[in-house]
């Protein structure tokens, strides 16, 4: 016996294929809605989270130029205090030096040598004064050279004068006050000084 199927299958079959298109695309529809939520919010929480760094960033940046400013104060405060210091250093060696050199000239004066002039311009000093002859002038300049404070001793003009009825020798020298570096603790005999003393 044949069997015949008089209901409309292809309408039916239609039918179901259109539902099934539009389940289909209703679900593509959510699914891109999905996935472009969660893209977004998670573009969004990236950004905040770079402002967040990036704000971090600039507060840490300002605490360092704030450092750096105070950096640079102290470095210039520093600056300015070893220039003080190296200036008192050397008023205090000046002041050593001049010992030294009263303390030098007084020790090397021959009896009948007197000075009338002391100038000190740096190293050169410039001497002038009256000694009973020109010998003791020569042997004023052998002690100046072999003193360890002082050196190159250069007569530049020695003159006979008459000082209230008596001759004289009016004389001028320069010498050089021998530099720090180059400086041995001595005196002119070759003796040390007494630690703290000068002689």
């Amino acid at each position: 016996m044949i069997r015949i199927n008089l209901l409309p299958h292809r309408e039916l079959k239609r039918a179901a294929q259109l539902r099934q298109f539009t389940s289909m695309l209703i679900g593509s529809v959510i699914a891109g809605m999905v996935v472009t939520m969660l893209g977004y919010f998670t573009l969004v929480a990236r950004i905040d989270l770079q402002e967040r760094r990036n704000h971090y960033l600039d507060t840490e940046i300002q605490k360092l130029d704030s450092q750096i400013a105070d950096i640079k104060k102290l470095k210039q405060q520093s600056k300015e205090l070893i220039a003080r210091k190296q200036v008192v250093e050397t008023l205090q060696q000046d002041r050593a030096d001049d010992v030294h050199l009263l303390d030098q000239l007084v020790r090397l004066m021959p009896e009948g040598v007197y000075l009338r002039q002391i100038d000190q311009r740096g190293n050169n000093i410039f001497l002038a004064g009256y000694a009973q002859s020109s010998a003791r002038v020569s042997t004023l300049m052998r002690s100046l050279d072999g003193s360890p404070w002082l050196r190159n001793a250069n007569l530049i003009e020695v003159k006979s004068v008459n000082m209230q009825g008596i001759q004289a020798n009016e004389f001028s020298l320069n010498v050089q006050l021998v530099p720090e570096s180059e400086k041995t603790n001595t005196t002119g005999r070759g003796q040390p000084f007494p630690p703290g003393k000068a002689r």
